[in-house]
This record gives C-alpha cells, sequence and structure tokens, in this order.
C-alpha cells in the first residue's frame, strides 16, 4: 500500500519531526506561508494557551525542508471564502509564486488554511497551477478524487480511530493519507507514540509524495 503525510505551518516542531521522518525514510509535504517567515525565528501564540508555537526563520528553511517537498498554504493564511475573490486569487498565486522563488522548484501542492474552501476558491487554486488543495474533511478512500482541488484525507495524525481507518485502506491494498501539526506533539509521550506510529507505517507501507498521486 501507498503512505502520504503533510504538515502545516512551517513550525520549529516541524525540525525535530523531520528527523523521525529521516530515521524511517519517510516523504512528506510540507504547507507553508512564506509571509511568516521572518528574518528571526518567532511566536505570537500558544498551542491549547501554554505551548508557545514557533515559526521558523526565513533562512533556514531549506536546510530544514532539505529532501522533503513544500506546498502552498497561502501567502498569510486567511480565511479564503471570507474574503473577496480577487484578493484571495492573489493570496493564493503570491503565497505560491514566492514559495517557488525561495526553494527554486515548481509548487504543487495546496493546503486550505484552516480548511476553508468554496467552488470559487478551489477553481483560484486549480488556475494557479496548483494539482490539489487539501481539505480537512477525512474520508474512508481517498481516490478516486472527484476534483483534485478538494482532496480529502483518511484522517487527522491524533484520529482516535488513526489504526482502524489505516486497517481498513490497507486491506483494499490502497493509499493512506493523513495530516497534522507538528505542535500538536506536546509531551514526551507524544513524541515516542510518533516516533512508533512511523516506525510502523514504514515497516507496512511505501511512502510516496502527495503530487506524485496525481501524476
Amino acid at each position: 500500500m501507498k503512505l502520504a503525510q503533510c504538515w502545516d505551518d512551517g513550525v520549529l516542531d516541524d525540525i525535530r519531526l523531520i528527523e523521525i521522518l529521516r530515521k524511517y525514510g519517510a516523504k512528506a509535504s510540507f504547507n507553508l506561508n512564506m509571509s511568516r517567515h521572518h528574518a528571526e525565528r518567532h511566536t505570537h501564540w500558544k498551542f491549547r494557551d501554554t505551548k508557545e508555537v514557533w515559526s521558523l526563520c526565513k533562512a533556514e528553511l531549506k536546510d530544514v525542508y532539505d529532501g522533503f517537498l513544500v506546498a502552498n498554504h497561502t501567502l498569510y493564511h486567511p480565511h479564503l471564502t471570507q474574503m473577496p475573490i480577487e484578493d484571495a486569487k492573489r493570496d493564493i498565486r503570491e503565497g505560491r509564486e514566492q514559495l517557488e522563488q525561495h526553494f527554486g522548484y515548481a509548487v504543487k501542492g495546496f493546503a486550505y488554511p484552516f480548511g476553508d474552501y468554496n467552488e470559487a476558491v478551489a477553481d483560484a487554486v486549480r488556475e494557479a497551477g496548483h494539482v490539489y488543495g487539501r481539505t480537512t474533511v477525512s474520508v474512508a478512500e481517498i481516490f478516486p478524487v472527484e476534483n483534485p482541488q478538494a482532496f480529502h484525507a483518511n484522517c487527522h495524525f491524533l484520529d482516535p480511530h488513526f489504526w482502524e481507518k489505516f486497517d481498513h485502506v490497507k486491506a483494499g491494498n490502497g493509499t493512506f493519507y493523513f495530516w497534522g501539526h507538528s505542535y500538536e506533539n506536546v509531551t514526551e509521550e507524544d513524541w515516542r507514540n510518533f516516533d512508533d506510529k512511523i516506525a510502523r507505517l514504514s515497516r507496512e507501507g511505501e511512502w510516496v509524495n502527495l503530487p506524485d498521486l496525481f501524476a
């Protein structure tokens, strides 16, 4: 079976997460907003009001994500359906352009901030050159995809039914796809569980890059 994963927001915890992914040869996409990456690392909010979430600085992005793919998460991370469509198109387009300028390759993937999209926004994602747009909806089967710009995952990585959903996909030799934010690993136990999860997945399936699923 095939395995795919993606992670949102370009945060400091991605460094630790990537160490685990590299240990097991796992592939992943990281969905970034270039406006959030400044000359220095910075934080402006707390997860669950306790854990500070730090954005990576711009200069370290290439090294941190070396060997992995980046995808577009817009430039400013807005609710795209709550703004004029021309402004949404600009945010989508400029987000992709700045990522491509920084990383030096074509950015094919997209993830909707807050999972917020409608038909007009999905059309804008396609028109900007993305091969898929990831939602936050969970479905039992991710293929066949009716609309690649409304591409759903099987689940979030902390879904309490994660392994049940994985076993369902495995039984049909399908593609299992999950997403999340690395900052959601809060405790050392969380990180140990995540390491165990990636280890088991790597034993039971083959990791693929998301754009390759649409080749």
